[in-house]
């Protein structure tokens, strides 16, 4: 079990642990509050300790009490500290009789970080309001007072009341079959840590897949949905074959609205999931591939503190790309590699990742919030890492050293340290001279991608290299013949292959063949629209306002409006946006385009209208339906 110090957290979990939570929470949408109690179990670790330190952000404490050896509950003092920027507030509970069991009533803020509440016109369904919450990194605690750090993990109950129209859910034992009546309850009885704690609310209803699989969304998503991600029990069958047993009961998804700021949130039993991967073709459901396997790496073995981000998030890329090949052939998995590998050079090359974080094993994160300093550098170098181990050592080692990895670290978290010090034990000292200490250290503690990884290379990213290329010396697009079978990650090889900018004609004659403006297809979206405000292209910049408006996910919308910031046009565009996008954005994206808008006005204060085309147009229009349709159509 991991004692390391978590720098986001203020816990003591060395001196004392809790092991167990009760929630008893009400649901008040009028208010856009969370009210209620949360009880802990504690184990006392020091001898000598008698307070318990919770995390707390924006949170109202009203009341804390503990029970004595008779069941008797009696008042204890308390002491909330100022708010810091990034950790939030310190509440520090005095325990003078060490009791075992200690209970905080409290409200959360409307403006809670991990919460978002949605009026009924930001749903699909436009008639009931809907929450849902976002945990990771550190927001858990704007909602649950808690020991607020992924190495700690307990187990929880909750009893949760809202109006009976909606439907509520958690990262627990969800039963598709309950009864919408407003009052529910909830076991979790595997720990888990506090970023994976999660609820949601709204107008909900359920799809099965299969026995243990299914898809909550709102109606009018439920089935397109559950037809979308019709492979997951074939996806669970392939991972427990890799890694073993799944242990986690059910694994069903909740599609959000569009408003959710990441692509998917690996919720224990209930991923979160976004509507924008719901484009008709199957081709980006990968992504439950990758929130499935956080239920091996993530969920069963968590990274002890965020510097250690990368065995969550690198870990769960690498099993992603080993379900994807079993089910859907090598070439897709190998697509999805060489696009997130050159995207992570792109970004080193650019600067956008400094060198420092560029490491897997990051040194100490004090001062800095870890949602912004979360990179592709922990998800692709570090699965890229573990393809570099499997060529060298070859998937028939491989492969079981992995699954004795997550088996004999199920349900603990654990540091880099750990996980290097299981691998000298376990791979290579039994497989001398297979990897040298250079190579180890160029991947672990080395900024950048070793110059000895090998890249992917797809035989169909040939192609289309090639049709890109023939148009762009003789001005031919592709033939329909050509282009019709292309799927997402062909259209996006093709997006990403283009120059910096293109002439306004150019930009023209590809919309007008292939409809990139308006693309119902995010991944296709947030390539297209940043390469039309470089370039002066203006014709798509109503569905580019449209985009923005309705879609959260970050990274999805962040390069369009990195692209615009650095216009005083562009700029003012942008801000115009986010003013209309702001309401229907989570906090965690309402945060993210802020900072940018902030740190670019003196930057494009000072750019001149002669330096670069103007970005878009003035006019920001209403916006238009979700994104949730298929590829650009040739």
């Amino acid at each position: 079990m991991a004692t390391t110090r978590d720098e986001h957290s203020y816990a003591q979990p060395d001196k004392v642990r809790i092991s167990d939570l009760a929630l008893d929470l009400a649901v008040d949408f009028d208010r856009k509050q969370l009210s209620g109690t949360a009880t802990y179990t504690l184990e006392w670790l020091d001898p000598q300790a008698t307070q318990l330190v919770l995390d707390t952000r924006d949170l109202t404490i009203t009341k804390v009490e503990g029970a004595n050896r008779e069941g008797q509950w009696t008042p204890l003092r308390y002491a909330l500290a100022a708010r810091d920027p990034i950790l939030g507030s310190k509440l520090t509970i005095q325990v003078p009789e060490r009791d075992t069991s200690v209970r905080v009533a409290y409200t959360t803020s409307p403006e809670a970080s991990g919460l978002q509440w949605l009026e009924p016109a930001m749903t699909q369904g436009k008639q009931q309001p809907f929450m849902f919450s976002q945990s990771e990194a550190i927001h858990a605690r704007s909602w649950v007072p808690l020991q607020d750090t992924p190495g700690v993990r307990f187990t929880y109950k909750a009893h949760v009341t809202a109006p009976a129209n909606a439907m509520v859910l958690m990262s627990a034992d969800n039963d598709p079959a309950a009864a919408r009546d407003g009052d529910y309850s909830f076991t979790m009885p595997q720990p888990i840590p506090s970023y994976l704690l999660a609820i949601a609310a709204g107008d909900l209803v359920f799809e099965p897949i299969s026995r243990r699989s299914g898809v909550w969304a709102e109606p009018a998503m439920v089935h397109k949905a559950a037809s979308e991600f019709a492979d997951t029990e074939k996806m669970i069958d392939v991972a427990e074959k890799l890694y073993g047993p799944y242990r986690w009961g059910r694994y069903d998804l909740l599609v959000l609205p569009p408003s959710f700021p990441f692509g998917g949130m690996e919720n224990p039993r209930l991923t979160f999931a976004t509507p924008t991967v719901i484009v008709g073709d199957k081709s980006l459901v990968s992504l439950v591939a990758h929130e499935l396997a956080h239920s091996w790496s993530g969920n069963l073995v968590t990274n002890a503190s965020w510097k250690n981000i990368w065995l969550n998030e690198g870990f769960t890329t690498y099993v992603q790309a080993r379900i994807t090949e079993a089910l859907y052939g090598n070439e897709l998995a190998e697509m999805e590699r060489q696009i997130d590998q050159e995207e992570l050079a792109r970004e080193i090359k650019s600067g956008e990742i400094a060198p420092a974080d560029q490491v897997l094993a990051l040194p100490a994160l004090a001062g800095r919030d870890p949602d912004e300093v979360l990179s592709d550098i922990a998800y692709t170098k570090g699965a890229w890492f573990l393809q570099f181990l499997e060529q060298r050592f070859g998937r028939d080692t491989f492969d079981p050293f992995l699954r004795g990895w997550f088996d004999s670290h199920a349900f603990k978290s654990a540091t880099s340290d750990e996980f290097v010090d299981y691998l000298q034990a376990n791979l290579l000292a039994k497989h001398p001279d297979m990897v040298t200490p250079a190579e180890l250290d160029a991947w672990l503690h080395q900024p950048g991608i070793p110059a000895f990884a090998h890249r992917a290379q797809s035989r169909n990213f040939g192609i289309v290299d090639a049709a890109r290329i023939a148009w762009s010396a003789e001005g031919k697009l592709p033939p329909a013949s050509i282009t019709t079978p292309w799927s997402t990650q062909e259209w996006t090889h093709f997006l990403d292959g283009l120059p910096e900018t293109l002439p306004v004609e150019r930009m023209g004659a590809l919309d007008a063949a292939y409809h990139f403006s308006g693309t119902p297809n995010g991944e296709l979206a947030q390539r297209w629209y940043p390469l039309a405000v470089r370039s002066g292209y203006h014709a798509g910049d109503d569905a580019m306002a449209a985009f923005l408006q309705v879609v959260g996910r970050r990274k999805l919308i962040m390069p369009t409006y990195e692209a615009l910031v650095k216009t005083p046009e562009g700029l003012q565009f942008a801000r115009d946006v986010f003013e209309k996008a702001r309401p229907g954005y989570h906090p965690i994206t309402t945060a993210s385009v802020a900072a940018l808008l902030a740190k670019a006005a003196p930057v494009a204060s000072a750019a001149s209208a002669a330096d670069a085309p103007p970005a878009v147009s003035s006019t920001v229009p209403a916006p238009a339906a979700p994104a949730t349709g298929g590829a650009p159509a040739p």
